[in-house]
């Protein structure tokens, strides 16, 4: 499947342990343990969804909210059928 599929998340950074799950306003809610300086949850953001996703943690981009809590993500449209399977 070529092209990129857009993914909007709801981060929750210091979390008590690093996982994907859950819906909030329409966003996928992930947790990272990481805090939120430097760079560090977005990091951890990527590569806890490449990870999930069998990706690259360089396929996993930042397309919106680079410094808030909701952003938008896009990952390749290989991901488009787990994806769909982790948003039921």
């Amino acid at each position: 499947m070529p092209g990129r599929v857009s993914l909007a998340v709801r981060v929750i950074p210091r979390a008590d342990a690093d996982r994907i799950g859950g819906e909030r306003a329409g966003r996928l809610v992930v947790r990272v343990s990481a805090a939120p300086e430097a760079g560090a949850a977005n990091r951890a953001v990527r590569a806890l969804l490449a990870r999930r996703f069998g990706l690259r943690q360089a396929d996993v981009r930042i397309e919106a909210g680079e410094t808030a809590r909701d952003k938008v993500l896009s990952l390749p449209g290989s991901a488009a059928a787990a994806l769909a399977a982790l948003m039921k």
